[in-house]
């Protein structure tokens, strides 16, 4: 998949078949949506393409009010997000940056400058509660009028359900939010994951008896948080299993940086103590264990850990037949 940060890039192929949205999270309504958006591509022979924004408008606008509390909880990275739409069998993906710029623009202007202009649309796919332009005042009727006027087809994909509830990115984040991670990974059709680059930390899970693969989310406010039983991939041929922390650290860390650290059970002998740095890593996330928790003092710490370890080294032994 070809990955575009704005418009004027000499690649990005047009014509194209085109939705929009966020896709945080790409759950089962998004894939639902894409494999649409694949077929309709192929019958017109021009590629499967996705606009989406960094970050997301609600981020944008909640710092502009100087009420970050307003922006939605992050399900996903960017990478985990182009990840998946690349899965999905996307072929280029549009990354445009929200800004004052794109936030001013009338439904008018962006049909013309981003829409046709921008990316030569000849379909357009977009969900039930689509709005866009100058304070959302752009809907589906007024796209597939001028859709009709200029000569591209415009099309809108109902709700999908699982078990009769809607699939929804906030029904992901509700979720994810209880630690109920078997309901968040059947509204995602797979477990819950986070993926990056292995980081170098401060080495405090030596010092503490449990090396640590530091991972980074890149936004304040995660979706998830807590402590977790995971499975890694990406170190050996097989998934690893151990345990994990998602948060800011409490106890050792005020910066406010969000990390997602891993201690794996078994560490793989053929990497070596230092052999995890600055692998690509995922880490999915199968069973929540409890909150984060403040400690009062380093062996305080470590109990904790060990306390967890235990649990979820239980919660594994309890999944075999």
């Amino acid at each position: 998949m070809r990955v575009f940060r704005g418009l004027r890039h000499p690649g990005l192929v047009r014509p194209c078949a085109l939705t929009i949205g966020n896709f945080d999270g790409v759950h089962r309504g998004h894939q639902a949506m894409l494999a649409l958006l694949r077929n309709e591509a192929r019958h017109r022979n021009v590629p499967a393409t996705v606009l989406t924004f960094e970050p997301h408008p609600r981020d944008f606008f909640a710092q502009r009010a100087g009420r970050t509390e307003m922006a939605p909880r992050r399900i996903a990275t960017l990478r985990d997000k182009l990840a998946e739409l690349e899965r999905c069998g996307i072929e280029q993906t549009v990354v445009l940056p929200f800004d004052e710029r794109l936030a001013r623009l009338s439904p008018d202007a962006f049909i013309g400058d981003v829409l046709r202009a921008g990316l030569g649309v000849r379909y357009v796919l977009v969900g039930d509660d689509f709005r866009f332009g100058a304070q959302r005042t752009g809907d589906y009727a007024l796209l597939d009028a001028t859709g009709s006027a200029h000569g591209f087809d415009v099309a809108r994909m109902r709700s999908y359900e699982v078990h009769g509830l809607r699939v929804s990115s906030s029904a992901v984040r509700e979720a994810l939010a209880a630690g109920d991670m078997e309901r968040a990974a059947a509204l995602l059709g797979r477990p819950y994951a986070i993926s990056g680059r292995v980081l170098h930390g401060a080495k405090l899970g030596r010092e503490l008896g449990f090396r640590t693969l530091n991972l980074r989310f890149a936004h304040p406010r995660p979706a998830a948080g807590g402590i977790f039983v995971v499975q890694v991939h990406g170190l050996a041929d097989s998934p690893l299993q151990g345990v994990a922390s998602l948060g800011q650290r409490p106890t050792v860390d005020d910066s406010g940086r969000v990390l997602l650290e891993t201690h794996v059970f078994d560490w793989p002998a053929a990497l070596g103590p230092d052999g995890g740095y600055g692998r690509l890593v995922r880490v999915e996330l199968l069973h929540w264990l409890h909150a984060e928790r403040r400690y009062d003092s380093l062996p305080a710490l470590r109990d904790g850990i060990a306390a967890d370890t235990a649990a979820a080294r239980a919660w594994w032994a309890a999944q075999r037949p």
